[in-house]
């Protein structure tokens, strides 16, 4: 399951709350006594601040970003890096994007669309990357897939069959409550556009509307209530269908066991049996935007005059297709991240995870061959506000806690707002499992069809980091991959206060005890750290 987060609005209505290179400049340490004078920023981010938070500085823009921007500016400057090859195993890229068509890895020993395997590499026309899930796009969520399997000696069956019969409960319970939103929102909309006689009415004049009219003084609480969470009805409409459309998913394809979206024809269970998929790196549909976001995050032509920077230059984006909307198939999963280390990536980000793994050890092994041959993987910890150092969170890099991988970093997030609340309320956390923290909140990056959005989640926090790896494996490429995480761990900023974990302001922990380092990411300290090592 791709780790975006969605907050959902709150809603009021008639009183009830809806759901809605080389240097030698020192590394900024950042002691307590200096983080605890920096001025807190009380007003809200420009527009230009949003787009761009996770550029910036705490110091300098009083903006708990990775000192991205104060990076090339102080230290690459106008310094040649070597490229750098990520491979983003998603929901696949718009390889056609304005901001991403000249950052693309190409398999140059590979003739396109000739029907060969000119490099004998047991991949067709791989010429972007590969597309592991054919045509298909949505999915069961792997809990799921255990019931429909009616294996009832797996000795986790009972717990996924309860599992589906709450959740099912909780969604079937979210559409009727969603569905009442949106019947309200649109009758309140007709009502003033008929008392208007147009649509495209403001918030000042459903105000100045003076009435004993009980169906129009509704209608003004409504519209009200929409704009104190900053939308207008119209917007409100949207963000209700949109959610109502991903309830509608869960219910119809996660959450069923009579469905089956595999259409690639081989065995699941089968690690041997490959080939499966085609060349297509694409989304299949417009809606499926994860992965080219995730790569706009990393890597965005810097300075060419529109959308979005990436963090990393002198990179090349491959692009791996295997997880749909639902869960990833394990074996997806590890012939993906095979795939990405045959072919020369140096970095592979991983923005997706779930809670059951019947093949753990194929990903676990594949993440093992990645450290072994010298890759970087970035992982995202989930968005579930809970301790991952709890339960069971695939994939990962550890059997009880002891390690496989020298170079696998598990990424928390953390909002544009530097203080108590710094910690987005959806991140997972742990002082074992995660490793470090980055910006994940509102991350404006690349959307299909040269469009752009910003969107939430520990997937938006992974790519933060996978690019400012790249960064360092570009300017340090005698570095290892082993070296090159230590230096991410080590080189951040420590956070030295108590911060609200989950979203819970009853839940208070020391930031320090939320991953292994305690640190926020921070591009200008690692490339500092690197240089001198």
């Amino acid at each position: 399951m791709k780790f975006n987060y969605r907050s959902l609005a709150y809603l009021s209505l008639a009183g009830a709350l809806f759901v809605g290179c080389g240097s030698t400049a020192e590394i900024l340490s950042t002691p307590i006594e200096n983080i605890d004078a920096t001025p807190l920023k009380v007003s809200d981010l420009t527009d230009a601040e949003k787009k761009h938070w996770g550029h910036l500085d705490l110091i300098k823009d009083t903006i708990p970003g990775m000192s991205v921007d104060k990076a090339y500016d102080e230290i690459i400057k106008d310094k040649k890096g070597s490229k750098v090859i990520v491979a983003v195993i998603d929901s696949g890229i718009d390889i056609d994007h304005e901001d991403l068509q000249n950052v693309l890895w190409t398999n140059e020993d590979e003739i396109p669309n000739n029907g060969i395997d000119d490099d004998k590499n047991g991949y067709i026309d791989d010429i972007h990357g590969w597309n592991f899930l054919g045509d298909a796009y949505d999915e069961q969520l792997e809990y799921v897939r255990l019931i429909a399997s009616g294996d009832t000696t797996d000795p986790r069956y009972d717990e996924a069959v309860k599992l589906l019969e709450d959740e099912s409960k909780q969604y079937v319970d979210a559409k009727a409550r969603y569905d009442q939103i949106a019947q309200a929102i649109k009758g309140a909309d007709a009502t003033l556009t008929k008392h208007f006689g147009k649509s495209d009415y403001t918030i000042e004049e459903v105000n100045a509307i003076t009435t004993e009219d009980e169906m129009l003084s509704q209608a003004i609480q409504v519209a009200n209530g929409m704009n104190a969470n900053g939308f207008s009805l119209a917007e409100a409409q949207t963000e209700i269908n949109n959610a109502l459309v991903g309830i509608n998913e869960r219910l119809n394809f996660h959450f069923n066991p009579d469905f089956s979206g595999r259409t690639t024809g081989d065995d699941i269970n089968d690690l041997s049996d490959i080939g499966y998929g085609n060349g297509n790196v694409k989304p299949v549909k417009n809606s499926e935007s994860h992965g080219t976001h995730v790569a706009g995050i990393i890597a965005a032509e810097r300075h060419n005059g529109i959308g979005v920077d990436g963090v990393a230059n002198n990179v090349e984006i491959m692009s791996i297709r295997a997880v749909p909307n639902g869960d990833e198939y394990d074996k997806d999963v590890a012939l993906a991240i095979r795939y990405a280390v045959d072919n020369g990536a140096q970095v592979i980000n991983g923005s997706f995870g779930k809670s059951f793994s019947p093949h753990a050890e194929w990903v676990r092994d594949a993440i093992k061959y990645a450290s072994d041959n010298d890759v970087v993987f970035v992982h995202a910890a989930g968005n579930d506000s809970k301790n991952v150092d709890e339960g069971t969170n695939f994939p990962d890099d550890n059997v009880n806690f002891v390690e496989i991988s020298e170079t696998y970093i598990r990424v928390g997030s953390i909002t544009s707002k530097y203080g108590s609340k710094i910690v987005s309320s959806f991140s997972n956390y742990g002082k074992k499992n995660v490793d470090v923290f980055a910006p994940g909140s509102a991350i404006y990056s690349t959307f299909p069809d040269n469009d752009y959005k910003s969107i939430s989640g520990t997937s938006m926090a992974s790519p933060s980091v996978a690019g400012v790896v790249a960064l360092v494996r570009s300017y340090f490429p005698k570095l290892s991959a082993a070296q090159v995480k230590q230096v991410i761990l080590n080189s951040g900023l420590a956070i030295p206060t108590k911060v609200v974990v989950g979203g819970d302001a009853s839940n208070v922990k020391p930031f320090s005890d939320l991953s292994t380092s305690g640190r926020i990411v921070n591009a200008y300290n690692a490339l500092i750290m690197a240089s001198k090592l």
